[in-house]
């Protein structure tokens, strides 16, 4: 796994940051903060869009990702930095309406995958966001 260090944090494989795991806002503002060049104003979007869909909405960063769920539902999605894209991960994807298109190992889990040269189409993702929030999701 190649890494390189920016600042104080260190750039995994694809560019993920390294943030220790904890739970609330302040570790997933400092992996946003951390990601680099076009995917820090992912980040920043994404986690706007969930807080807007998404009032109370818990965070977390486990295994270098931030996590977000509902309290007593569990998680509903979390992303990560690849070389290329990010990727969102909705745990329960597969009973989203229109289907995230990427596919996954696990039947129920679907992908979205955002470039920096494709543009984004907030008020899908935020459709999806609302969806899978309203869907117990993953117990960690």
């Amino acid at each position: 796994m190649a890494e390189q260090k920016t600042g104080t944090v260190t750039l995994l494989s694809g560019g993920n940051p390294q943030i220790p795991k904890g739970d609330g806002d302040e570790p997933v503002q400092a992996y946003i903060a951390a990601m680099p060049g076009w995917k820090h104003d992912v980040g920043r979007k994404v986690d706007d869009l969930i807080a807007k869909h998404v009032p109370n909405v818990r965070k977390a960063v486990k295994w270098n990702s931030p996590f977000y769920g509902v309290e007593g539902q569990g998680w509903f999605l979390n992303y990560h930095c690849f070389t290329k894209f990010v990727r969102i991960a909705f745990f329960k994807g597969a009973l989203l309406n229109p289907t995230p298109p990427g596919l996954s190992k696990q039947d129920d889990v679907r992908y979205f995958d955002i470039y920096e040269d494709k543009p984004l189409d907030e008020k899908q993702l935020g459709e999806w966001i609302r969806q899978a929030a309203a869907i117990p999701g993953w117990i960690s």
